[in-house]
């Protein structure tokens, strides 16, 4: 079994070295790819180091500047299939996701497509955020449920393990979005294709250092995508791929 966590970074050089260490830390079958958008502050060059130092389950994707989390993904997804690792992740570099919960999402993804960690399957688990943030998040979630009918709660977290079939069952020229969008975009996909989604509960804490990314245009895009998709299903847009089912 190969598991290739996915990490995009901007400016993490207070959490890459900690971040990378607990994860490879959690499990031996667990690789990273950090995917840099150029940092200014250094982040690539730690990475480097740390894989000068003999890391050899680090790798690192550096690109030419701020091109944005969904490209991030997609470009960490794309080396990972062209490897063929079994399962890949998507993970925050901020501690926000907890590694220690990884090993939940390898025990659970035996017997499912796409595993999400969800904020909001027991209760609001979230640490550290304003009422104001928190209140956005949750009825974020409730409108992309009701707006798409996809029977997941929290369809914006980007703590994510996916089935490398699942991954090839979508089409990524098709995906849209860049911003936390791309969080609802993918699990739509996954699940327009016949994915078999588990959400396990986990405990987001904001991060511990470093600046949020979050801002307006990241909300209006997630706010107008949730149509986009509920609309390309209506008019039976013909999906490329579907997972084979058991």
């Amino acid at each position: 079994m190969k598991a290739l966590v996915v990490i995009p970074t901007y400016d993490e050089k207070d959490n890459i070295r900690a971040i990378i260490s607990a994860v490879l830390a959690v499990d031996e079958r667990l690789e990273i790819l950090v995917v840099d958008d150029s940092s200014p502050d250094g982040t690539g060059q730690i990475v480097r180091d740390m894989q000068a130092a003999g890391e050899s389950r680090l790798h690192l994707k550096e690109r030419a500047g701020k091109m944005g989390l969904g490209t991030a993904y997609v470009a960490g997804f794309g080396y990972a299939l062209q490897r063929d690792y079994d399962f890949v992740f998507e993970m925050d570099a901020d501690f926000s996701h907890d590694p220690k919960e990884l090993k939940n999402f390898l025990e659970k993804i035996e017997d499912a497509d796409l595993v999400l960690g969800s904020r909001y399957i027991k209760g609001v688990n979230v640490v550290n955020w304003p009422m104001s943030r928190l209140l956005l998040s949750y009825f974020a979630n409730l409108y992309t449920r009701i707006v798409t009918g996809m029977p997941v709660k929290d369809a914006t977290g980007g703590f994510k393990c996916f089935r490398a079939a699942t991954l090839r069952a979508i089409d990524f020229s098709d995906i849209k979005s860049n911003g936390y969008a791309f969080q609802i975009e993918m699990t739509f996909k996954a699940w327009q294709a016949g994915a078999r989604i588990v959400e396990i509960p986990i405990i987001f804490v904001d991060r511990r250092s470093g600046v949020s990314k979050m801002s307006k245009n990241i909300i209006y895009e997630a706010a107008f995508l949730v149509w986009k998709l509920k609309i390309s299903s209506l008019f039976g847009k013909r999906r490329r791929s579907r997972l084979p089912t058991n």
